[in-house]
């Protein structure tokens, strides 16, 4: 009873009651105006090791989302392998999907664990997801499908 508590204090205290109960609202790619990422670059993370906004000059669409880049290199490594460079969970946050929720990804908010780009909603959510990070990936990746499933519409 105490965990349950816990977690439901913890998702208030991050996400609020209306960020919860707006889940059908999102596709499975977090892209306001249709573009994902907030527009950053997602290349630059892996290259340059922070955000970095994309250009419109350099764009493209995957996965139903307009993608921007800060290049013509970094749209072409993009292109080339998409999967690699594009954040997990379709750029929502992280500990929202270990917990079996939905919520924006913050472009700011950001960590590379093993190769992946995650997202999370903000600076406390970020916080908790590292705090278990590992068993929080684990947890996300296997409410995701149903995450999707559970959010269409």
């Amino acid at each position: 009873m105490k965990r349950l508590m816990f977690v439901l204090a913890a998702l208030l205290a991050v996400f609020g009651t209306a960020q919860a109960a707006a889940a059908k609202d999102y596709p499975p790619v977090h892209a306001p105006a249709g573009v994902a990422i907030g527009g950053y670059d997602p290349v630059a993370y892996f290259t340059e090791g922070r955000p970095v906004e994309g250009a419109a000059m350099f764009e493209t669409q995957w996965n139903g989302a307009t993608r921007r880049y800060a290049s013509a290199a970094n749209k072409a490594m993009f292109e080339a392998e998409p999967a690699a460079y594009a954040p997990h969970f379709g750029g929502y946050c992280a500990w929202a999907a270990s917990q079996g929720y939905i919520a924006p990804g913050d472009p700011l908010q950001w960590r590379i664990v093993d190769g992946e780009l995650f997202l999370n909603y903000n600076a406390r959510a970020k916080a908790l997801w590292e705090q278990d990070m590992t068993a929080a990936i684990a947890r996300g990746k296997a409410n995701w499908p149903r995450i999707l499933t559970d959010n269409q519409d």
